[in-house]
């Protein structure tokens, strides 16, 4: 279905968005809350964007390229940061989206200057769950501080495991919110590079999570460093980064920077509002392509 189709159901759809994804944007924003948008205005903004529609190349960053296929649409840097606002996430630049054509998944794809990871280091995934979830009760006491509710880590829909050929690190993660109950994936993808790493995250409904994660990884087939940024082209005194694979899951740079207290629930309060907040659209054109 295009974005047009979807475009003339926005009317008999708008009104059904669902009280927990308003009540999710009022807790989050509540600056926000106080200007109410009409959904159908929200859409005809997100579809105005400047989508690139496939079959097409893409660049993201200077630094990598992507095929988009026939039925995937991709936004530049600053589309990608409009489109952020219209979900009433923070705008970020530098940031890149692919995306169905009938917005049943979409992905954020933004590049780490971390330096080279080095993949050597042996993943557990156990102990990587405890990490998390040890980590729970400093970022539900900062949730709280900010009239949010807690968020509970619940285990791994995909256990992180790295594949050496493609470069590529990936784990899902199952979090329940206190006050709804239920579960949300957290599906991340980071591809190693010369000089950092790229972070692809992928945004679907629960549902038809594992259909959408197919597709996400097939797109992802499309997407390589450009020469000269490949992580096999390592070069003695290029920057090394200070942390290993491990540490990507648990927050990259941010993890190893703050090792204790406040730094560690900031991270995980960051990472659950975004991707939660990203899937408020995506639940809506759902439900535009159902009505």
């Amino acid at each position: 279905m295009t974005h047009q189709r979807i475009g003339a159901r926005a009317a008999r759809a708008a009104l059904t968005l669902p009280v927990v994804l308003l009540a999710v944007l009022v807790m989050a924003f509540p600056a926000a809350s106080q200007q109410p948008r009409d959904p159908k205005d929200v859409i005809k903004q997100i579809q105005a964007l400047a989508w690139v529609h496939g079959p097409a190349d893409a660049n993201i960053g200077g630094l990598g390229t992507i095929k988009v296929p026939k039925g995937l649409s991709f936004l530049d840097g600053p589309n990608t940061r409009k489109f952020l606002e219209l979900n009433l996430n923070p705008p970020r630049d530098n940031h890149y989206t692919l995306s169905s054509q009938d917005f049943s998944w979409f992905a954020v794809f933004y590049f780490e200057s971390s330096g080279y990871v080095k993949d050597d280091e042996k993943l557990n995934p156990d102990a990587l769950l405890k990490s998390l979830q040890d980590s729970d009760a400093r970022a539900n006491d900062e949730r709280k501080r900010l009239s949010m509710p807690a968020i509970y880590t619940m285990g791994w829909h995909v256990p992180p495991h790295y594949d050496s050929e493609t470069k590529r690190l990936e784990w899902g993660v199952q979090l329940r919110q206190s006050d709804v109950g239920n579960l949300v994936v957290n599906y991340t993808i980071r591809i190693l590079g010369r000089r950092g790493v790229m972070h692809a995250t992928l945004v679907s409904d629960p549902q038809d999570l594992d259909k959408d994660i197919i597709a996400f990884k097939s797109a992802l087939g499309g997407y390589g460093f450009i020469p000269g940024e490949r992580y096999a082209e390592f070069k003695a005194g290029d920057r090394v980064a200070e942390y290993g694979l491990a540490a990507l899951v648990l927050g990259g740079a941010a993890a190893v920077a703050t090792k204790t207290g406040f730094g560690k629930a900031l991270i995980k309060f960051i990472g659950i509002g975004v991707v939660a907040l990203f899937g408020v659209i995506t639940a809506f054109f759902r439900k535009l392509r159902r009505s």
